[in-house]
């Protein structure tokens, strides 16, 4: 089969970095188990060529639940009442981040639901007070749409990076999973975010009720054209809670191959291997590693909140401490041959737009 229309499709990807939209298409329709070896492994090459052999590790820090939109296929979505809300203090999020920075973390993740307690100046006092205490560690936020205003000042006090899924590149699909959104609201806050100067994170999910494999070429078509710094993909896992409970979960082989195919047309990003990877399947994790996924993000969130911040059903880690997911997936990475990073982790896009050197290649 190596000499097929579908290899010669994922090499001709894999050498030019692109392919049109009738071509992604037909390979995304045609990929099977005797391709996706080939898609996979040409895809971990391109990262090696970009990253080498490290992970990127990144401490994720879950601090409100609280969220007012009302997404049909999330477990914190407004309209689930049976959910226990909580939020983290300013006091409480910085003692997440003391222990973080005891274990090693040099990049800090912030997310949340869309709570609007959290005001401009709370977030502001608090990113000022992560990097006065830490100034070699990078914040990123992932707190849902928000003003110009408020990203600028957030960026200013000195906030890093902004992560943002996309979640769809389809109107109508958007349009049908999110009642309290809208499309080109959601693209204008990323190009706003990138404009600002944040490394962006963009993504979507696989496997979304109705979604169809132009939907999914027109995701990667998307990031392509948007050249974020990261991109999060991960399998659509249901959630009892939510309009879509009985709908059946995105595969681990699709998204495989998504993350495998975001690496050849976006090759400087970095993308994680998700939690949702590793609960959709027990080695999720790490086979997303090996088909071109490059960082992690453990969990720093209090053991007492965990299990409330549930996107989906499952999820995994909720009963893990902080030391025990950071050791866990130490060993995870290394047992397919690469290593832990405890850096900054930068994009290769961020450093190259601001002149800095790119770390040395680990083989």
């Amino acid at each position: 089969m190596e000499g097929g229309p579908t290899n010669n499709l994922i090499s001709k990807l894999g050498s030019q970095g692109t392919l049109s939209r009738f071509e992604l298409i037909s390979l995304i329709d045609s990929l099977d188990e005797s391709v996706h070896q080939h898609l996979r492994r040409t895809a971990h090459r391109v990262r090696v060529s970009m990253y080498g052999n490290s992970v990127y590790v990144r401490g994720l820090i879950e601090f409100s639940n609280i969220c007012k939109q009302n997404c049909l296929y999330c477990g914190l979505r407004s309209g689930n009442k049976q959910l226990s809300r909580y939020r983290l203090s300013l006091q409480e999020i910085i003692k997440c981040c003391d222990e973080g920075y005891r274990l090693g973390y040099r990049t800090f993740v912030l997310q949340s639901g869309e709570d609007a307690w959290y005001t401009t100046d709370r977030l502001a006092e608090l990113i000022r007070c992560i990097k006065h205490s830490y100034p070699d560690t990078a914040v990123t936020l992932s707190i849902g749409e928000r003003s110009d205003e408020c990203y600028a000042r957030l960026y200013e006090a000195g906030a890093d990076r902004f992560l943002l899924r996309h979640e769809t590149a389809s109107r109508a699909l958007y349009d049908a999973l999110h009642p309290t959104m809208q499309f080109e609201q959601r693209r204008e806050r990323l190009q706003a975010l990138q404009s600002i100067g944040y490394q962006i994170g963009a993504g979507f999910m696989v496997g979304l009720p109705g979604q169809t494999s132009a939907d999914l070429a027109q995701d990667l078509l998307y990031v392509q054209e948007l050249q974020p710094d990261m991109i999060g993909i991960g399998p659509f896992l249901p959630h009892e809670a939510t309009p879509l409970r009985d709908q059946p979960p995105g595969t681990v082989e699709r998204t495989l191959d998504m993350i495998a195919l975001a690496r050849l047309l976006v090759p400087q990003a970095l993308i994680p291997a998700t939690t949702a990877m590793g609960t959709a399947h027990p080695q999720g994790r790490e086979l997303a590693l090996l088909a071109g996924a490059n960082v992690v993000m453990p969990n720093l969130s209090p053991m007492s909140v965990r299990d409330k911040y549930m996107l989906y059903n499952n999820k995994i880690c909720t009963g893990d401490e902080s030391a025990q997911c950071r050791f866990c997936l130490e060993r995870r990475i290394e047992a397919v041959g690469l290593y832990m990073d405890m850096g900054r982790g930068d994009s290769l896009k961020y450093l190259d737009r601001s002149g800095q050197p790119s770390a040395p290649l680990i083989p």
